[in-house]
């Protein structure tokens, strides 16, 4: 298990949804497979200990990834969100509209549909099934990289677990964090989960075409979301009507 949140992300396995490669592979990532350190669930005065090195150990490859990229001048995002938020819907949208190259890396806990929705979009996926493991780190990303092999200058989704705790404290090299957040979902969502917010570069409210029919207030999101960053952009789309799209994918440039 890992010593961080107790999930078991050992098990996680990196597939590639076929496509057509015009790469070679020959070329490979800048540095080797590492795995997590694991905590001894009877050894309870090692916890903290084991919890520093794992996130020390993480942060390490996560600058490795975060170099490579940037020699590449390839933009990262980790996208981060609760189940169903809309992240994989962001994503077509965006697949289908950006003038830049784009390539995800998907995580979810089993199957490959989110990869081969994106896929289907028109750009090439990579999917990472964690098992139990409730969020990505730096050493699945770093094998993703490796097999998925970004072009330069292009746009990297990181698109993660679904999940508003442990992704929040797990840096994967990216160059930004954005937290999706439904209005389905309450606004008082950045006080609950106050860590990823504070963590976020972005908030993208999705889902507005629903805003007529549930009890939501975008400005108390905002004000909430403030709370823990103040100069956070809290930015309002609907993925499904396109609604202010434009202003998403040119945050992006």
């Amino acid at each position: 298990m890992c010593a961080t949140c107790g999930c078991g992300n050992d098990e996680a396995r990196v597939t590639t949804v076929d496509h057509d490669h015009d790469h070679d592979h020959g070329h490979g990532h800048p540095h080797g497979h590492t795995q997590h350190v694991h905590a001894d669930p009877d050894v309870r005065t090692h916890t903290l200990e084991l919890e520093v090195a794992v996130l020390a150990r993480n942060d390490e490859l996560a600058a490795q990834n975060r170099s490579w990229l940037a020699d590449r001048n390839i933009t990262a995002v980790n996208l981060m969100s609760s189940p169903g938020a809309g992240k994989t819907t962001l994503l077509e949208r965006t697949i289908a509209a950006s003038t830049r190259s784009v390539s995800v890396i998907e995580g979810d806990q089993e199957t490959l549909v989110d990869a081969e929705r994106i896929q289907k979009a028109g750009a090439r996926a990579v999917q990472v099934n964690t098992g139990a493991g409730c969020h990505l780190d730096s050493t699945m990303v770093a094998r993703a990289i490796e097999e998925l092999q970004p072009e330069e200058g292009s746009i990297l989704f990181i698109e993660n677990v679904g999940n508003l705790v442990c992704p929040a404290l797990f840096d994967l090299g990216e160059q930004r964090k954005i937290v999706v957040i439904s209005v389905t979902e309450g606004d008082d969502k950045p006080l609950k989960y106050p860590h990823m917010f504070a963590a976020a570069d972005m908030v993208v409210l999705n889902k507005t075409d629903l805003l007529p029919y549930v009890d939501f207030d975008p400005e108390v999101l905002t004000a909430n979301a403030r709370r823990l960053r103040p100069d956070v952009e809290v930015l309002p789309v609907s993925a499904k009507t396109g609604e202010n799209l434009d202003s998403w994918l040119a945050g992006l440039v």
